[in-house]
């Protein structure tokens, strides 16, 4: 981390390895997918045959330990209508880090792609530097955004989640809710 960042009191964590993934990237891949997997996420082995379907960018939900259980594009009629994430904070692309993957030539299309170090906006900003990315873009995977292959699984002590919002009653929240405890 460069020490401009090094000194303040909310640190950006992960972003010097994953810029270093990144130009990893730009110098040697010519196709294929990547995705930022961490150490405190538990895979299902079918999330990355899910990732190897990534053409421009894909997303999928993400089981979360937190009040809201679930990271995940709201899906209806097979479109993004929303983002469902325990922090939206106005971000246009609220998903957890776990939750998307890039393809290697639509990165490369976006030459000035990077991930800035502000902590919290670690996957708005690199997703918006991919810029111009549009919902209509994004891949939806994981069965429609229906499954959960990926599970971000640091612990915190939660209230019980808050109930789905009948205007999502026909979505993919509906199918999520009912594997989530």
């Amino acid at each position: 981390m460069p020490e401009e960042y090094q000194k303040k009191k909310g640190k950006p964590r992960g972003v010097s390895n994953r810029n270093l993934g990144l130009e990893w990237t730009r110098k040697h891949a010519t196709d294929g997918a990547f995705y930022f997997a961490d150490d405190d996420n538990t895979y299902d082995p079918e999330l990355f045959e899910e990732i190897r379907k990534t053409v421009n960018v894909s997303m999928f939900p993400v089981g979360v330990c937190t009040r809201y259980q679930v990271s995940s594009p709201i899906i209806r009629d097979g479109k993004i209508i929303d983002f469902y994430d325990g922090w939206k904070a106005g971000r246009k692309f609220p998903v957890d880090m776990a939750g998307f993957a890039v393809g290697v030539k639509f990165f490369l299309s976006r030459p000035n792609a990077t991930m800035a170090y502000v902590q919290g906006r670690e996957e708005e900003d690199f997703l918006r530097s991919l810029d111009p990315l549009e919902m209509s873009d994004i891949e939806l995977l994981a069965s429609n955004c229906t499954k959960i292959l990926v599970w971000h699984t640091r612990t915190e002590r939660n209230a019980q989640a808050p109930a789905i919002d009948v205007k999502y009653n026909d979505t993919n929240l509906v199918e999520l809710r009912k594997i989530l405890v």
